[in-house]
């Protein structure tokens, strides 16, 4: 399985009974990924969230490569808004990673051609298992009740699928019925990452908007 969380939230994208990534979870794919990178950088002290705003702090960059090209890109001095960070680059985030989990055993890629002249690649997961018990712990998080004391991946990706309206993990009706539990979960974040979440959403809203952010 995945070691990142950007690793993790590409595959939570996926719908396991449909055997596919739908287009509409993933669109926005590519800021969710950049997104679960600065919170694994916020959880190890490398970023600074005072006041809803990103600042770089000094360390020793990630060892994952992703996660040390978002820390590079963010501002060292003056902190400044999220939504650039999360969107300007979002075209970017997601060959990284998929080669990443094509690296790992943890997707494949398919060739397919239509009308015999175009090919089209089509990126599918290996062990749909795994992913499936992954998308019911973070379903957990929210259904079971339990307050999450420390910034856990679950947590962040519980709260992250809600902003990109993933269906692999919450239905509208799952949104609808568990609104109140989502939204506490999502103070819970915002506690630890001030700004992230309602950046990432504007960003969404506004790839939507366009039509822009599907991958393979």
């Amino acid at each position: 399985m995945p070691t990142t969380l950007a690793q993790k939230l590409y595959l939570l994208c996926y719908t396991v009974k449909k055997e596919k990534f739908q287009l509409d979870n993933i669109q926005g794919r590519g800021q969710l990924l950049r997104a679960g990178a600065m919170t694994e950088l916020a959880r190890n002290g490398l970023l600074d969230a005072t006041g809803g705003k990103v600042r770089r702090l000094s360390g020793n960059p990630p060892e994952d490569p992703f996660a040390a090209s978002v820390w590079y890109d963010l501002p060292e001095d003056k902190p400044k808004g999220w939504l650039k960070f999360l969107h300007n680059k979002a075209h970017t985030a997601e060959t990284p990673v998929r080669d990443q989990l094509l690296a790992s055993g943890d997707v494949a890629i398919e060739r397919h051609k239509k009308l015999a002249v175009v090919s089209t690649n089509k990126v599918t997961v290996v062990h749909p298992d795994l992913v499936h018990a992954l998308q019911d712990r973070v379903r957990a998080i929210v259904l079971d009740g339990a307050p999450a004391d420390d910034l856990t991946d679950e947590l962040a990706m519980a709260v992250l699928a809600v902003e990109l309206e993933l269906t692999s993990v919450w239905s509208k009706e799952d949104r609808r019925t568990h609104k109140s539990a989502l939204k506490a979960q999502a103070a819970r974040f915002d506690a630890f990452v001030p700004g992230l979440r309602k950046a990432l959403r504007d960003s969404y809203l506004a790839s939507r908007a366009v039509g822009g952010g599907w991958s393979a």
